[in-house]
């Protein structure tokens, strides 16, 4: 029986840059960083202090996860900033957009209302963007759901 999710693959241009990015910009831990023998791809993975339990992997499209065209066109996808990879939660939206914001991190939107909850959007250092989210208060807390 599933139990829930424990890795999700973010892929990326540049995993060294990825890894400075995810550690020292947003704050994640560094959970993995490993060479999968000889010449293998590398395990590079983050994830939230608070939550052990769940990991993002950085990935570089390529082998074994895709055929060289596929590799190039994702690529391609990554640095026009078309791929959305998620929504990160916060307890304190104004504070963190601004803490991050001061690290350096790029802001599409600053945090607004929504019905939700409110919002701000963010990109990584490969063109990824993120939903950056607190829930709204006594509404339906999705992150409880969705383990975030």
């Amino acid at each position: 029986m599933i139990k829930g999710l424990a890795i999700s693959t973010v892929w990326v241009l540049d995993q060294d840059r990825a890894k400075e990015f995810y550690t020292q910009k947003l704050g994640l831990e560094l959970r993995t960083d490993m060479s999968m023998g000889d010449g293998g791809m590398r395990w590079l993975t983050v994830g939230a202090k608070d939550q052990p339990d769940v990991e993002l992997t950085l990935m570089v499209p390529g082998a074994p996860a895709m055929d060289p065209e596929s590799a190039e066109a994702m690529k391609t996808l990554i640095s026009k900033g078309i791929l959305g990879a998620g929504v990160l939660a916060t307890d304190d939206i104004h504070g963190d957009y601004k803490a991050l914001k001061a690290r350096g991190v790029e802001f599409l939107q600053e945090p607004k209302e929504r019905p939700y909850g409110t919002e701000a959007i963010f990109r990584d250092d490969s063109g990824n963007w993120f939903s950056f989210t607190q829930a709204r208060q006594g509404d339906l807390d999705t992150s409880k759901e969705w383990g975030i």
